[in-house]
């Protein structure tokens, strides 16, 4: 073959080899990340638990029932003060008195008609933060950058941060994270004054209130009520009060009747890959992955009790 046609047959070839492009093996491909709802359907059943029914209370409003477990691991001492008010029937009638838009639903005895306690004290010594807690209590880290602490996780299924140089922890103002309600006075919070966060986490409160378990379930009933119109969101007449029927502790209620949910343990393998799934979404929707998840949005899932 004349030279310039055997140059013009090699161009020709390597264009070719150019324009067609090698086969793309699967291996190739990067694996796709499973979402956090197959993760969540693909985990044993010893990931989860069932609320511990001495730690749980049922609140029963007009609405329907909230359920909330308690954190005697955070607040041992107010947690049994509220168990003593749940077997005195002390919260039973009193009323849903605050609800600020954005912040707070706070329930509780109006001030113009106290309600004596019998084996429940008025008055504890406040319990903000756990000494000795940031190595006693269980703890899964998050690596991810908070605002408020040095180090933020979760503990059992609550919210949690931790000092090492302190050694202390505490539980953490998430969405559904019950608080004790207090005046100036630091001993001035018993149990008997609650109230949930509604909207975003007001963290700068950590540290300052004693934090006492989590709403599993029947958020609703708290977070769409009407807004007070006084300050700080308390309603200003009688009649805009919703009733507490009765709230119960699950330990005291036949458990055949006992509410049938259960909750993702933040110290289980599927915590870590359900968190990991959440960090990196690749759902079709989220075409880019954040690569961080904030603690409050970190909280174990809840989930009707399965089988």
């Amino acid at each position: 073959m004349p030279l310039p046609a055997l140059r013009s047959a090699l161009t020709a070839l390597a264009l070719l080899a150019i324009a067609v492009p090698a086969p793309v093996t699967a291996s190739a491909q990067p694996a796709k990340r499973p979402t956090s709802k197959e993760v969540l359907d693909s985990s044993p059943p010893a990931d989860w638990r069932q609320p511990v029914p001495e730690n749980t209370l049922y609140l029963d409003l007009p609405a329907g029932r909230v359920v909330i477990e308690l954190a005697p691991g955070f607040a041992p001492i107010h947690v049994d003060n509220m168990r003593k008010l749940a077997r005195e029937h002390w919260y039973d009638g009193t009323f849903i008195v605050r609800v600020q838009d954005n912040y707070v639903t706070q329930w509780g005895q109006p001030e113009e008609t106290p309600k004596p306690m019998k084996t429940a004290l008025e008055k504890l010594a406040p319990e903000f933060t756990v000494r000795g807690g940031a190595k006693s209590l269980p703890f899964t880290r998050l690596p991810d950058p908070d605002a408020y602490a040095a180090e933020v996780g979760i503990s059992d299924i609550f919210p949690a941060a931790r000092d090492a140089k302190t050694g202390e922890a505490w539980m953490a103002h998430c969405y559904g994270i019950v608080g004790v309600g207090r005046g100036m006075p630091l001993d001035s919070g018993s149990g008997a004054e609650l109230y949930t966060v509604i909207g975003h986490s007001p963290r700068a409160l950590d540290r300052v209130i004693t934090l006492v378990g989590r709403v599993l379930s029947g958020m609703d009933h708290l977070t769409a009520l009407p807004r007070g119109t006084g300050p700080l969101g308390f309603y200003e007449k009688v009649e805009q009060r919703v009733p507490v029927q009765q709230v119960r502790l699950a330990a005291d209620v036949p458990e055949a009747e006992r509410e049938k949910i259960e909750v993702l343990s933040g110290q289980s393998p599927t915590y870590q890959r359900w968190l990991d799934a959440r960090r990196f979404r690749q759902d079709d929707f989220f075409i880019r992955a954040a690569g961080h998840i904030d603690l409050c949005n970190a909280m174990p899932p809840v989930r009707a009790k399965q089988g």
